[in-house]
Formats: C-alpha cells, structure tokens, sequence
C-alpha cells in the first residue's frame, strides 16, 4: 500500500500520500490518510459502501511512525483493518442470500485462521525440519525449516489460488492493485485505464510476506541451535520483531526500486504477487475504484505512516 512520511528537522516537507488496500469477499478496502472504505458487489449487481474514520490511537497516534515500532502498527493495522471489512464483506453477501451472522461465529472463524496459519507457516516447518534433521536442533535444521516455511508458503498460494471462491478474491486484489498503479501513473482512474495497468505492485502484503520469510530464514537459522523449548518461543516471540524490519525492508525497496539493484531485489517480490493476483473483470475493477473514490473525497492530509496492499 503506502507511505507518506514528512520529513523531519528543519521545515516540513509533506509528501504524496500513497493508497493501499486489500481484497475482501466480493469487493476491496482502500485506506486513505485519515479514513477507510470497502465497497463490495451486492448479489444484485449494485456496489455497496462502508466508510469510517481511522479514530484509534493505533493510526493517529505519532508514536507509530517511529522506525521498527511502524512495522508492528503496519502489523496491526492488517490484521485489524482486514478483519473487520472482511467480516462487514461476508455479512453483506450473507445477508443477500438470507443468511444472518453473528459476531462470535465471525471471531471464531477468524481466531480458528489464525491458529491453523501458525500451525502451517509456524509448526509444521518446525515438525518437517525435526524429522528430516532426526529431532536434533543446529543450523542445519534452521536451514532446513527455513527452505521448508518457503516451499510450504509457495505450495500453499498456488494451491488455494485452484479454488474458484479464492480465485474471484485474487481477482479483487489484482483490480486493488491496479485501480492504485493506475492512480499513481497520473492516468484516469476509469475503467478503460485501470484495466490497462499491472496487477503487480511494489507495496504489497504478499511481497510483505515474501520479505518476512527472508529476514525470518537470517534470524532463526542461527537460533536452530537452541533446545527444543526456546527455539519454539523464539518463533513466536520475534515475529513481531521480523516484521518490524521486513516492513523497513518495504520501506527501502519502495524508494530503490527504480534503480537497477531495487529492481533486482524486487523479483521475487513480484513474482510472488503472480500466485496470488489475476486479472480482474470490469465489474470488479468498477468496485476497486468506487472504493479509492470513497476515501479520495475525504481530501484528508496525509498520516505519517505505510500501509501494505495485499
């Protein structure tokens, strides 16, 4: 997504704010400087929206914008901004069909996802690594659980991409990423142009994801060599830490990548967006720009953060 951070001592110089979103169920938030938005496609083919301020002192306060503490906010902010328009997406199409959902079926669904993605990206790189190293801890069983979480990640995008109702969700985020490359090209933000923009975009949650692993394989490898039961509290207890400087790490590759090495170091930041991207219609690219239109009216001031698309 984005970033506009102004600069610091001496006069102030305030820098375009950059749009990020996310694909939900049937439609894409946006999330401008001061305020959010979803629209989804009603099953009666109308777009509707849902707009509200970013008020929690987890977007305004400037504590957050400090280096490495901005990676935790960044966290933060998916995980909470995405939970609650995917839960106002799913009630919307429930809704349509006649279906009524109730809060704690929501939250258990959502707690229930992030315990089986510990158990995948977490666990089971972790089981792998102690069976095919014998049970015994060192660097080659760091090595091992690292290519492992890797290929386990990979594996599991291109699976899920198989899947018709994931397929339409990819669909959405590539229609998110291009309504925003078409934006910031300077070019209309119509249907005619979005369609002719990239799905893929520097700023992204999957290319997050791919920078998380990569920093997570130069930390933990050295920690293999612990015992069994501080190298799994280690995993849990850096993550926050890695994805604090893989959000740096963003940051950097954003400013760099025009340049020849940002443009190296983006490779597989952008051939990971391949996995789980498609090529949207125009129906859906309509919902992606109702959605930018929605914040864009706000005229708000730019926030001194970065947010990731994904």
């Amino acid at each position: 997504m984005s970033s506009a951070v102004a600069a610091r001592g001496g006069p102030q110089r305030a820098e375009p704010f950059f749009y990020g979103g996310q694909a939900v169920i049937e439609g894409v938030l946006m999330r401008g400087p001061r305020h959010w938005a979803c629209a989804v496609r009603r099953r009666d083919g109308s777009i509707t929206l849902v707009e509200e301020p970013l008020s929690s002192k987890l977007y305004t306060s400037r504590v957050w914008s400090r280096p490495f503490l901005r990676g935790v906010q960044g966290l933060l902010e998916m995980l909470h901004l995405g939970t609650r328009a995917i839960q106002w997406s799913a009630r919307v199409q429930a809704g349509d069909q006649g279906i009524e959902l109730s809060s704690g079926a929501m939250r258990g669904s959502m707690v229930g996802s992030v315990v089986v993605a510990l158990g995948i990206f977490v666990a089971l790189p972790l089981v792998l690594a102690g069976v095919l190293h014998r049970g015994q801890t060192g660097l080659v069983f760091g090595v091992i659980e690292g290519v492992a979480r890797a290929t386990i990640l990979v594996a599991y995008l291109a699976l899920i991409g198989t899947l018709p109702p994931i397929r339409r969700l990819f669909q959405y985020h590539g229609a998110e990423h291009k309504t925003i490359n078409s934006f910031e090209s300077g070019a209309a933000v119509t249907v005619a142009s979005v369609r002719r923009a990239s799905t893929l975009h520097p700023r992204c949650g999957t290319g997050f994801i791919v920078v998380v692993a990569f920093v997570g394989f130069i930390v933990f490898v050295p920690l293999a060599v612990l015992p069994w039961p501080l190298l799994i509290l280690s995993r849990l207890l850096l993550l926050p830490v890695i994805a604090s400087v893989a959000y740096e790490g963003i940051r950097l590759l954003t400013r760099i990548r025009r340049t020849a090495v940002g443009r190296v170091l983006l490779v597989p930041v952008l051939a990971t967006q391949r996995l789980t991207t498609r090529e949207p219609d125009d129906s859906q690219i309509e919902v992606a720009i109702a959605a930018l239109a929605a914040v864009r009216a706000k005229g708000d001031r730019p926030a001194d953060a970065l947010s990731l698309a994904s």
